[in-house]
């Protein structure tokens, strides 16, 4: 098993857990902090440009 497929796997058990237990309101906030953490993540490895990223989501199209 890959690494990627291990972490999917702890980050899914860790967001079921949290509906089991907590409910889904608790789901969803752990849901989106963990999709904020990492993006915040690729952003300080230098993975994501951010300003490609704003520019996806104004619509404008990128040449590269």
């Amino acid at each position: 098993m890959s690494t990627l497929a291990k972490t999917g796997a702890v980050f899914g058990a860790i967001l079921a857990l949290t509906w089991a237990v907590l409910g889904f309101w608790s789901f969803l906030l752990v849901a989106i902090a963990m999709t904020v953490g990492a993006l915040v993540g690729r952003i300080m490895d230098g993975e994501l440009n951010v300003t490609n990223l704003v520019e996806a989501f104004r619509g404008k199209r990128s040449s590269s």
